[in-house]
């Protein structure tokens, strides 16, 4: 009776602690980033180390965080349950909406704000329009779960956006970069060469890692453990490594371009603002149409997370591998995840608002409430 009463105890903390975490998380956001500039600024061998802990164009403590942070959302979906989502009577709407967002609105938003923002400086230009075109499949999974979006259909909309990256981003890219804009601006058009091999490259790495060791455990530890260990026990604390691996993260982009913050802080502004435009229109109009639309919370939460994020890894990995790591495209692209960390937990907090005004205890949209005093 005691050893129980010490490990119900001992579980009651656990989830102390991680509310703790998720309640002042965008207070740790913050910190790593500030933690991460002035490692970079006043540490440079620490930044060095960094980056000579590099494969080609792939950083390993990225990696690692990454793979960190999104194994944990990845463990904790209901796979045996993926095939109910398709049979909702609303499946077709809920994925022709995002398919339409993610690789139609997107794509073209991006392309229009780095025009209309960027117009004399078309390599910066060039980095929004290649984060644009990459679809988010990772941080996408931690701002869903921290928003208490839908697990399952998170999982299926970034399965369905890796393979659609992998076979369309050459080309949208392409398009975009060297035809569309020469018919924006004659003679602006930039050639760009982007291997398919390199996109599948970068979408196993940061997603088909997390994504079958999430299956495995599913499936090999969840039986051997016992559901309720493994749901209220392991997946509680995966959560806690999850989260970590976040700040970790933030700490090491930071870190590795604080000198460039620090040295043009405007150009850092510049291509800030149509980045900041881009992650709040996409996620309203998501949002928005979700509500139209009559979808529940979590499948409008985990929708609007989708369309806002973008694959900022293969946006920096297309960059560096086509223009150079040093180049004014890499540096734009390198811009787009410090910028959406901070966007994108106030988006998290936009929806949980959003969810307490617009949807009842069931998660059913039923319109604008007078919320108690």
């Amino acid at each position: 009776m005691t050893g129980r009463q010490g490990g119900d105890e001992g579980a009651e903390g656990d989830k102390k602690k991680l509310s703790f975490l998720n309640k002042y998380l965008t207070v740790w956001i913050f910190a790593a980033m500030g933690l991460g500039v002035a490692l970079g600024v006043f540490v440079p061998w620490f930044a060095d180390s960094l980056n000579s802990l590099s494969v080609g164009t792939t950083s390993i403590p990225i990696a690692i965080g990454l793979i960190l942070m999104m194994y944990p959302p990845l463990a904790k979906v209901r796979y045996e349950e993926i095939g109910k989502i398709t049979k909702q009577p609303e499946a077709k709407r809920m994925f022709g909406t995002s398919l339409a967002l993610n690789y139609i609105v997107g794509p073209l938003l991006m392309f229009a704000l780095a025009w209309i923002f960027l117009p004399d400086e078309p390599l910066y230009r060039i980095g929004l329009i290649l984060t644009g075109v990459a679809r988010c499949i990772a941080m996408v999974l931690v701002w869903n779960q921290l928003a208490e979006g839908d697990t399952e259909y998170a999982a299926i909309l970034v399965a369905l956006n890796s393979i659609f990256q992998i076979v369309l981003y050459a080309f949208y890219a392409y398009f975009l970069i060297a035809v569309l804009s020469d018919v924006v601006s004659p003679g602006s058009g930039v050639p760009v060469e982007i291997s398919i091999v390199s996109v599948a490259i970068s979408v196993i790495i940061y997603l088909g890692i997390p994504f079958f060791g999430g299956i495995l455990t599913r499936y090999l530890l969840r039986p051997r453990i016992g559901a309720d260990r493994y749901d209220n026990r392991f997946i509680p604390i995966a959560g806690k490594v999850g989260l970590l691996a976040l700040l970790f993260t933030i700490v090491v982009m930071f870190s590795l371009r604080a000198q460039s913050i620090v040295d043009t802080p405007l150009d850092v502004v510049r291509i800030a603002i149509p980045l900041v435009i881009y992650f709040v229109i996409m996620f309203l109009l998501s949002f928005w149409l979700s509500m139209r639309f009559a979808f529940d919370y979590p499948h409008a939460a985990t929708q609007s997370f989708t369309a806002a994020s973008n694959n900022f890894e293969l946006a920096i990995a297309v960059a560096v591998g086509v223009f150079g790591i040093g180049s004014a495209v890499a540096f734009a692209t390198v811009i787009g995840p410090l910028v959406e960390v901070p966007a994108l937990i106030s988006l998290v907090n936009l929806s949980l608002y959003f969810k307490r005004r617009y949807y009842d205890s069931s998660g059913r949209h039923i319109g604008k409430r007078t919320e108690a005093v």
